[in-house]
């Protein structure tokens, strides 16, 4: 059974850091692109971070670039997302997603969602000014 389970998130101040993580049972992570999207109330799906297969590329949205960082550990099958100088703005339901070898190429860390056929349930993080 093909699964992703993310962790990390939590309550904290506006500065401050979390890292998020992200493990991957039943699929092999050399053969996918993994990205972070986040959803607030109220609001759609945007696009956060994505790596692609081999880990040496990586995209970012604008609001984020500069502060957040996404990495993998293909050994351990994880991936991070490692978010620095929160924002009250970045108060989201963060969610992984993976992207098979079907969907993106070798150096594709794709931005858009119907890239992405499998998901986590989700790991909220809550900003406060």
């Amino acid at each position: 059974q093909v699964q992703l389970v993310e962790s990390g998130g939590g309550l904290v101040q506006a500065g401050d850091s979390l890292r998020l993580s992200c493990a991957a049972s039943g699929l092999t992570f050399t053969t996918n692109a993994m990205g972070w999207f986040r959803q607030a109330p109220g609001k759609e799906y945007e696009f956060v971070a994505a790596i692609n297969r081999g880990g040496g590329r990586t995209s970012y949205a604008d609001s984020v670039k500069g502060r957040f960082t996404i990495s993998k550990d293909n050994g351990q099958n994880t991936v991070y997302l490692r978010m620095n100088s929160l924002k009250p703005e970045d108060t989201a339901v963060y969610y992984c997603a993976a992207s098979s070898s079907a969907l993106s190429g070798w150096n594709e860390a794709p931005s858009t969602r119907i890239k992405y056929n499998i998901w986590g349930q989700g790991t909220q993080v809550t900003v406060s000014s």
